[in-house]
């Protein structure tokens, strides 16, 4: 079997049917070669909780609160060295495992039952290695442990691949921290061949043979990036949207927030249920942003807009970039990219994207969950990809080199992502060449959780003429701690 179809096989494969996977990458599994290599001692993890200033609306779904894992790990190398990690990540399960028939305390349980199998799986593993040769052979482990997790809790549908990957993503980081750490570096300096043992073609393909992530990935971050404002479905554009004022000192209503943060980049959610509603949310979004703007004497701005899967099909995709270029061709001509419009499953809905994307980027976003997902995206018109750190270091360190030698559109975006993971986030950004913005929007929704981390990049949290300073993101390990 080749490496591009035993990857096929992971990604189509149910989770039900995932107890075969580990015996199919075993033969993948890392020998202890050089004296770089780490392997995990120690795990433990904890759990924070948040409730939201405002609520936000995503999906279809209106959300409240946040649970926060956060992850402690020691690793030792084959010399003896020890240092320990660090990563967090918000679980995000209405996101990453969205329901219509399990209730969020439900969706949330079983992947805090997931966490503990990943831990145990993970800490128990004698396999040393960079963190990627310890995290690729153990990913149909955590399969495994998500088609255990639905049988023991009699899940009304399997913990999908998605969700797998957001609940193993702060270990992963975890190792990562670590394995910067022990060798004295930013973990960004640890993606060439000193130090991996595999090239890309390993993990990709054979056009990949001599290639590492390095070649794609900056050891240093960009000194600053501009942040992508998040505009849910239902926050208020203008004070007449406002019933009850929060009054908790922050802006609340679109101007405020552009001229407190000096705002360029705009993300705009919209439903994909109601064509006329879409395309007049952008076209007021854009009316309002024009008014503020003009009075700042602001003249250049962008939008991003996301459908999170829910267009129904590509005759509805096209008619909302028809109406919108018709209605507001000023509005259109300001997007940069446009975010999966259609389901995540892109084996039963094989929706070709090719005619939008000749206009504006198309991005994939939920679907992405390894290399075959991208390749067949880019067979389905998927211009661009959308890098997240709730998939994991280790998966990301594979698919942004994979698509920067594709030459797509790529952006970075996170899960309401506070404190430490924000920081993940924002480094991913800050070392990706391609990556045109950071998306950082716990600061909209729940700024309680970024207060302790304020001090440590204090540029990074606080928005200054619509950008963040990242030139900072260069510390031991991924900077977090």
């Amino acid at each position: 079997m080749n490496r591009r179809t035993f990857a096929k096989s992971i990604l189509q494969a149910s989770i039900g049917a995932a107890a075969a996977l580990p015996a199919a990458r075993a033969m993948f599994a890392v020998k202890p070669t050089r004296s770089t290599d780490i392997r995990v001692e120690q795990m433990s993890f904890e759990y924070e909780d948040y409730k939201y200033r405002v609520p936000i609306k995503f999906g279809g779904t209106v959300l409240d609160r946040a649970t926060i894992i956060n992850v402690h790990c020691t690793v030792r190398t084959e010399g003896g060295q020890v240092a320990k990690g660090f990563g967090s990540m918000p679980m995000g399960n209405v996101w990453a495992f969205p329901s219509h028939t399990m209730n969020y305390e439900k969706t949330l349980g079983a992947m805090k039952a997931l966490a503990s199998k990943i831990c145990k799986i993970t800490a128990d593993s004698k396999i040393s290695g960079h963190p990627i040769d310890i995290n690729w052979p153990l990913q149909p482990e955590y399969l495994k442990a998500a088609s255990q997790v639905s049988s023991e809790q009699h899940l009304d549908e399997p913990i999908p691949k998605l969700c797998t990957l957001v609940t193993t993503s702060a270990f992963d980081a975890a190792v990562h921290d670590a394995f910067g750490k022990v060798h004295n570096l930013n973990c960004y300096y640890t993606y060439g061949p000193e130090f991996m043992a595999h090239d890309l073609s390993y993990y990709a393909g054979a056009q990949f043979r001599g290639i590492y992530p390095d070649r794609f990935i900056s050891k240093e971050p960009k000194a600053r990036m501009p942040l992508y404002h998040l505009v849910s479905a239902v926050d208020p554009i203008e004070e007449s949207d406002i019933t009850k004022r929060v009054n908790d000192g922050m802006p609340e209503t679109l101007p405020e927030w552009i001229n407190h943060d000096g705002l360029t980049h705009l993300k705009i959610k919209l439903n994909g249920n109601d064509l006329q509603w879409d395309v007049d949310r952008v076209i007021r979004i854009d009316r309002v942003t024009t008014e503020t703007q003009k009075k700042r004497g602001v003249a250049d701005w962008v939008y991003s807009l996301d459908f999170n899967e829910k267009c129904p099909d590509i005759e509805y995709f096209l008619d909302f970039i028809r109406r919108l270029k018709q209605k507001a061709p000023d509005s259109f001509h300001r997007i940069q990219y446009i975010e999966q419009p259609f389901s995540r499953d892109m084996d039963t809905h094989k929706q070709s994207v090719a005619k939008a994307a000749e206009l504006v980027p198309v991005v994939i976003d939920e679907a992405l969950t390894g290399i075959d997902a991208l390749m067949l995206a880019r067979e389905l018109g998927y211009t661009g990809a959308a890098l997240k750190a709730c998939k994991g270091q280790s998966d990301m360190m594979i698919i942004a080199p994979v698509a920067e030698y594709h030459k797509m559109f790529l952006c970075v975006q996170d899960l309401t992502c506070p404190g430490a993971s924000f920081i993940e986030s924002a480094a991913l950004a800050a070392h990706v060449p391609g990556a045109k913005a950071i998306e950082g929007n716990a600061r909209q929704y729940m700024p309680a959780a970024n207060k302790a981390w304020e001090g440590r990049f204090p540029g990074l949290f606080h928005v200054k003429d619509g950008m963040v300073e990242t030139g900072k993101l260069n510390k031991l390990g991924l900077s977090a701690v």
